[in-house]
């Protein structure tokens, strides 16, 4: 899905065009992939312009890049200015947001520390990111032959541009074998996540999910799904899940910013449940929507521009 483009990117604190933001060739994020980032939606409610929890997703952002060692040259509240100030300066009513810290233009050994940490922050209008019809339909995935990676290897908790080198091999080696995304196990064998998603399975009416432990990002979509359950009545345990128990669950669906909530119609080509989104993905769809579309927000999630 080609990004749609707009007139400006805010980068360390100014507004410039969008042809004009642009880093070094030597930027030690193009070499070792050293950046941390987010992403973001801003919906257009019936109530305005609301930003989807804004002050978890920063608050992340600079988990992320403390956990490699990095400052964020920006306080919290400017990033989060920044990012209404760039909305603002498109004219955009709804939009995806990405922030993202990286080691900019210094010394280009592995060693980083010789080098800036830079900040930008882009906003443009993007759909549904597993399809137009994914969110109705539901998405036939697989589960990835590359799995995440081992404890103390490097912190899945954080959101790094270089951790998505993995997302990308699960994510290249679904759609080359005629599938939408695909599934990561741990290198101990249980469910993970999807390439950009975290991931839910219900049985007996029960949802489960993978624990923090399980080499996941802590998604915030994961954590608002998991509120919304809870308000619902749903029962939700964090659990190790195996890989059979994709096969015979009664529903399957993956969370996060840019999937929402996506229902999977199936698994390796084996149908989950009756291969349609089932009553208690609908339910938190339902839910879901009555916040970002309708605008009602009884858990203050939403953060208004104006």
């Amino acid at each position: 899905m080609a990004v749609k483009k707009v007139e400006k990117i805010w980068m360390n604190g100014k507004l410039v065009p969008w042809d004009d933001a642009k880093i070094h060739i030597l930027s030690h994020v193009i070499h070792y992939g050293s950046s941390w980032f987010e992403g973001i939606r801003c919906y257009d409610t019936k109530k305005g312009s609301g930003i989807f929890r804004l002050d978890k997703h920063i608050n992340r952002l600079f988990d992320s890049a403390k956990m490699y060692r990095a400052g964020v040259p920006f306080t919290k509240q400017q990033i989060e200015d920044g990012i209404k100030e760039t909305i603002k300066a498109n004219n955009l009513k709804a939009c995806y947001i990405r922030p993202i810290a990286y080691r900019g233009y210094g010394d280009v050994g592995v060693n980083p520390l010789g080098c800036p940490v830079d900040v930008s922050i882009a906003v443009w209008d993007w759909g549904k990111y597993l399809g137009a019809d994914a969110l109705e339909a539901g998405i036939d995935v697989r589960v990835a032959s590359w799995a995440r990676s081992a404890p103390n290897t490097f912190p899945t908790m954080a959101k790094a541009g270089g951790n998505y080198l993995n997302s990308q091999l699960i994510k290249l080696e679904a759609i080359a074998d005629g599938y939408v995304e695909g599934i990561a196990l741990n290198p101990a064998g249980y469910i993970s996540e999807g390439s950009g998603e975290n991931i839910f399975v219900v049985r007996d009416g029960i949802m489960y999910t993978p624990p923090l432990i399980d080499a996941l990002l802590p998604g915030i979509t994961r954590a608002s799904v998991m509120t919304l359950a809870a308000d619902a009545g749903f029962e939700v345990k964090e659990m190790h899940i195996p890989r059979e128990m994709l096969y015979i669950a009664e529903e399957v669906f993956f969370t996060g910013t840019a999937a929402e909530i996506t229902p999977i119609r199936s698994i390796d080509r084996m149908t989950i449940g009756d291969g349609k989104p089932g009553p208690v993905t609908r339910e938190l769809q339902r839910r879901f929507a009555d916040i970002v579309v309708e605008g009602n927000d009884p858990h203050r999630w939403l953060n208004f521009v104006q």
